[in-house]
């Protein structure tokens, strides 16, 4: 398949393909249910923190200021960085890892995985058209939400998507900016909305070289260092350094230009994108410190073990009685859709907030 080929033709428009892509994920449901879906921070903490949302929107920002100055397409960037976390669970990754849990202590093999949930959200769950189901988005835009992280084969795939999709080669370059746009994000901003809430501080991870050279060179430029205009500056500052890193990694020479889907690159062959090894390094340290210093912070942790609980037990309740479910959830599973996975997406596609309004309507009374 070509890259703006759709599994169902459509006349054209007055947009470009991938236009037209990015304007239809942006007017699906779903997008519009990631304002509450939870990035580290549960959505009810305060309306300061990251959602799903916001960091759907920055992590485009960045891809398309890194696609841009590659020569690479803009809006193809744009789109799968927009739609690569629709298949996110309420509760972050920790409501991820909770439905992949009991949907395996049922039987269900597969378990869940958000990639391939967004892939399932734009291809199968929104309905929108009379004649087909999903958005019917291009062959690139879709590939680049199933395959923008490494790595690509998944044991659950089915033959169709493991033909159509050629799991054993990379994906365009502008799915992978937009994985290394994810990352250039949320590390930034989950610094910055951790010190936000005071859960950490910038000095806290000095012990990062990469954190202690950017705050060196925000003091260089006689920004004081305290106090919320050092914090704005500090995470501007790291945004830069990381994007400026990617872009001096990256071997121009080897990127074409020519055609969207030129890369086809085997997945075992290493691709000229990305950062140099000195700032791989770096980047992995500081990871390392988010997680202890961060990500297992108590108050986060009680957070997530509250939505862990919340997941499992509606999960539980939704196979244990059916009729909890809506109508329309009902309908699939009489027709013969399995009842695990209609649950699964039912729950996958709650925000945090319906979810646990959900649960305490059920629980609490």
């Amino acid at each position: 398949m070509e890259a703006t080929d759709r599994f169902y033709p459509m006349k054209p428009d007055f947009r470009d393909a991938f236009a037209r892509d990015r304007d239809r994920v942006i007017h699906c449901s779903l997008f519009r249910r990631l304002e509450y879906k939870t990035q580290v921070f549960l959505n009810s903490t305060g309306d300061y923190f990251r959602t799903r949302l916001t960091h759907s929107l920055e992590v485009s920002q960045i891809a398309r200021s890194i696609a841009r100055h590659l020569g690479l397409n803009e809006t193809l960037a744009e789109v799968i960085a927009l739609s690569h976390d629709l298949g996110h669970t309420p509760f972050g990754h920790a409501g991820g890892d909770e439905l992949d849990r009991v949907l395996k202590k049922h039987g269900f093999v597969n378990g869940f995985e958000h990639n391939f949930q967004s892939f399932r959200a734009v291809t199968r769950l929104e309905k929108r058209y009379p004649d087909f189901d999903g958005l019917n988005l291009t062959f690139a835009t879709l590939e680049g939400i199933l395959k923008h992280s490494y790595p690509y084969q998944k044991p659950f795939f089915s033959a169709a998507i493991a033909r159509d999709f050629s799991l054993d080669s990379h994906p365009s370059f502008e799915a992978m900016i937009v994985d290394n746009a994810d990352e250039i994000a949320y590390i930034s901003h989950d610094i910055d909305d951790g010190v936000k809430c005071g859960l950490i501080e910038l000095a806290d991870l000095e012990e990062s070289e990469l954190v202690s050279e950017v705050m060196a060179t925000v003091c260089s430029d006689g920004t004081a260092p305290e106090g919320n205009i050092f914090h704005y500056r500090f995470v501007a500052a790291l945004i830069n350094t990381l994007v400026y890193s990617f872009l001096e990694g990256s071997d121009r020479t080897q990127i074409s230009t020519d055609r969207v889907m030129c890369a086809a690159l085997p997945a075992n062959q290493k691709v000229p994108l990305g950062f140099g090894d000195s700032m791989e390094r770096k980047i992995k340290i500081l990871k390392k410190i988010l997680f202890t210093k961060l990500y297992r912070h108590e108050q986060v942790n009680r957070k997530m073990f509250f939505g862990r609980q919340c997941i499992a037990a509606l999960f539980e309740d939704f196979m244990n009685e059916k009729n909890l479910l809506p109508r329309e959830y009902q309908e699939k599973i009489t027709q013969g859709q399995k009842h695990h996975r209609v649950v699964a997406d039912y729950i996958a596609g709650m925000s945090d907030r319906y979810a646990i309004s959900l649960y305490q309507e059920l629980h609490i009374g």
